[in-house]
This record gives C-alpha cells, structure tokens and sequence, in this order.
C-alpha cells in the first residue's frame, strides 16, 4: 500500500515539477523501495489478507526483498546518460514503481484473481517500458513484440485458470489445494495446470515460451533490459514456487513433468543458442533462459532443499546480472554504446577495473569455485540429485560445460584482442555497483553466503 500511494505522489510530483529533472523523482523512487524494502524486513506479519486473496508468509517476504532490490538497482543503473537512453522521462521511474507493485501482488498472490491481476500490472508497465525510446524503431519494435506475446501468454494463463475454477469450484488457491485433494486429479484439471504453468513460463522466459526475450532485450534501451533480466523474473519464479509447491502438491507428479521438460529444454537450447551470437545483449538474453533453466532443476525436485536452492539462486542471478549491466552501462566509445563482443577487444588494457569485474561476472555464470555461481548451481543440482533426478543433474551440468565456450570468449576478447575503439570515462555510480558486485561474487562463500542460505532455509521452510 505504500509503494501504491507512493507511486501516485511521485507521479503528481513529476508532472508539477519541470519534466527534465526526472532526476529527483528517480532518487525519490529509489528511496521509496528501500523505505518498502526495510518495512517488509521489519514487519514480520505472517497471515492470510483481503478475504484470503493476498498471503504473508517467510517466503513472501524473501522474494519481495529481492523483487525491491533489483527494481532499486534497476533505477540506479538508469541514472548515468539517462537522456541517452530515453530513461529521462520521469514516467520511467513510476512505470518500475507500478510493474513492481505488480510483481509484490504476483509474489503474495492466493487466488487466481489477485495472480493475474499483478501479473497484467507488471506486465502492462513493462510493455511501455520496452519501448519507452519513442524516437527508436528497435524500442518501439521491442516493445510491440512483446505487447503481442505477452497478450497470447495472459490468454493462456487465463484460460488455465478459468479451467481450474471450472473443474475445483474455487478461484483461493489454498480452497483449490483442498478440493484437489479431495475430488482427486482429472484430466480437465491437468490441462487448466498445462495452460496456467506455460502463462506463467513465459514471464520467465522459458523454453519454448522464450521467443520474445532475445528481441526485447536488444531493441529495448540498457537499463530497461537490466530491469527486465532482474526483478520481473525473480517474481514470476516465486510465482511458479508457490503454484506448484503450494497449490498442485496433491498433483505433483502430474506438474513435477512439465517443470522437468521446462528446465532441460532451456538448459540446452541456451547453451546451444548463445554460442553463434555476436551481440552482448542477445548473449545476455540466452544466458538468462539457461539460468532460469538452471533454477527450475531445483524446483524439478519439489521438496524444501529444491525451493532453498532455487531461493539462493534467484539471489545470486540478480547481483551477477546488475554487475553486469553496470559493466555494459560503462562501456561507451565514439559510436555510443557497446553492442558487440568485437567492440570489447583490449579492453583490458583500456579499462582493466571493467575488465576485471566482467571476467569475474563470467566465470561466476560458468559456475567455477570458489564464485557465487558455483554456489547457486551446487544447491539446485544437490536438491535434483537427492530427488534422484539424475538425467537433469547430469544434463544441467553439461550445459554449463557447453555454456563456459561462449563465456570464456567474452575473456578472451577482453585479453587477447587487440584494441579497436577508445573508451569513455566510467560514472563512479557504475564503479560502486561493479565493485560490490565483484566483492560479494568472490567473496560469497566466507561474507553473505551462511545468512543468504539460512534466510533461505526459513523462506522454504514456510511453505511446507
């Protein structure tokens, strides 16, 4: 409720104040989700709200930091050359307001209702902030693809929905639980699960719903795809948490195979996929998918280790994925931003701090010890293989195997090339996130990684 009235205040506020200074209402905004970020911390209310549509639980809670997190993060990526990437508009900062009032209604959701209700509301901001650089083709051709695919995944999220209504006679997920228990499993049910999990797949860009995440994350400028790749994708994880742990357990052999195929299908098309890109955002957009895939291993398993592993992985992916937008953010030449991975040649000459944050960003995503990477995947293939789903562990860590070629050519390039292009001067907002994100990469194991796997453990914890 605060970061709902909050975001109408900054919205009066930038319409009366002079629209270039959108500078303040994006630290205001920053502010605010730090305010929403230490309230859901120290308010440990756990409870049903709203006539059973809205739940507070440990889980809720660790999901929604993170979801405020990435979004905060998100914005303080935008602040640098804001004007060149059409992120000046104050209606930038309200619209990561509202898609992330929308992502805390997805995280807390107890009813098919209020599920699809945040889900649009995070949606429907997205899809103008994809294209929020109106005077760009590739944004506003991002920003209608995703609008068209977006509107085919809701429809089919919906139909699901209305057959689980049909076949349970509640629209509450925890009256739905009972029911199914109940009444047992029929086939009518199963398809409404077919049709609700692929709704929800394609907010996590998952095989084969991941056709629009390439696209988008190209056309749309840098700090909005930085957005997109952090929070959106945390919420819709803990979304498909709660569905398939909470709400289809008395089913879960049924959903246990859909999220099985999910994550081999992204697994191995990520891996594949990425190796004959040139473009660093494409690159980024196929490592996502693969990483979403990685997460769905734990989840496969459905016990409490496979929902603590993908907790801690969701963690992990978005303090690699913020540094390295920051690293690209940084790197501009005399052609503005770079695209490509050819432009990253010498870089390590010319910007060695850079260099040395991306190298780490990209042996963390290869999952190599002693790096926070290593450390999320280890968790999520532990859970997969005490599940004794053997054939996932196995294909999850040869797509990692795969997946360290086109990684260890982002170093190489950086290395071994020689320099083509001069770079320009580094934002010292940039340097702060690149070295935090670099510090806690290296440094997991011994500083955050006890309380991030114990906060975890109370997260998962509170859904069994």
């Amino acid at each position: 409720m605060l970061l709902a009235i909050g975001a109408i205040v900054l919205l009066l506020v930038g319409v009366v104040i002079n629209k270039e200074r959108s500078t303040l209402v994006s630290m205001l905004a920053i502010g605010l989700l730090v305010v929403v970020a230490a309230l859901v911390l120290l308010q440990p209310a756990d409870g049903v709200l709203f006539n059973g549509v809205f739940i507070a639980d440990g889980f809720a809670r660790y999901m929604k930091v993170l979801v405020l997190g990435g979004s905060a993060f998100a914005l303080m990526l935008a602040l640098p050359h804001a004007e060149e990437n059409g992120t000046h508009k104050f209606e930038y900062s309200i619209l990561v307001l509202l898609a992330t009032l929308g992502m805390m209604t997805m995280v807390s959701a107890n009813d098919l209702m209020s599920l699809y209700i945040g889900i649009e509301l995070q949606s429907l901001a997205l899809y103008v902030l994809a294209a929020i650089k109106r005077d760009d083709p590739r944004a506003t051709e991002a920003g209608l693809k995703y609008f068209v695919l977006g509107a085919l995944s809701s429809g089919m999220l919906l139909y699901g929905a209305s057959l689980i209504y049909g076949f349970t006679g509640h629209t509450n997920l925890q009256q739905i639980v009972i029911a199914i228990a109940n009444d047992g499993r029929s086939v009518g049910l199963v398809f409404g699960v077919v049709f609700l999990l692929a709704g929800v797949a394609f907010k996590i860009s998952a095989v084969p719903f991941h056709m629009w995440t390439p696209d988008v994350y190209e056309g749309a400028p840098t700090p909005v795809t930085a957005f997109f790749a952090t929070a959106p994708k945390v919420a819709a994880m803990a979304l498909l948490v709660r569905l398939v742990i909470d709400t289809f357990e008395p089913i879960s052999h049924d959903w246990q195979q859909i999220i099985v195929f999910l994550s081999l299908a992204s697994m191995v098309l990520a891996a594949f996929a990425a190796i004959g890109q040139r473009s660093i955002k494409r690159l980024i957009a196929y490592s996502s998918i693969g990483h979403v895939g990685f997460a769905l291993v734990g989840l496969s398993s459905g016990t409490q280790g496979g929902v603590e592993g993908v907790a801690i992985y969701m963690a992990i992916y978005i303090t690699m994925t913020v540094g390295l937008f920051a690293c690209l953010l940084s790197l501009r030449n005399s052609n503005g931003y770079v695209e490509n991975i050819d432009d990253l040649a010498g870089l390590a000459k010319a910007r060695p701090f850079v260099a040395a944050i991306m190298a780490i960003l990209m042996f963390s995503l290869i999952g190599m010890p002693p790096l926070a990477g290593f450390f999320a995947k280890w968790h999520v293939f532990l859970a997969a293989i005490e599940a004794q789903l053997f054939v996932l562990a196995v294909v999850g860590v040869l797509a990692s195997a795969v997946s360290a070629f086109y990684y260890l050519r982002v170093v190489k390039v950086m290395y071994f090339d020689e320099p083509t292009s001069e770079f320009a001067a580094v934002p010292n907002e940039l340097n702060v996130i690149m070295a935090v994100s670099g510090f806690l990469l290296v440094t997991y194991y011994f500083t955050v990684g006890g309380s991030l796997a114990s906060a975890a453990r109370v997260a998962a914890g509170s859904l069994f």
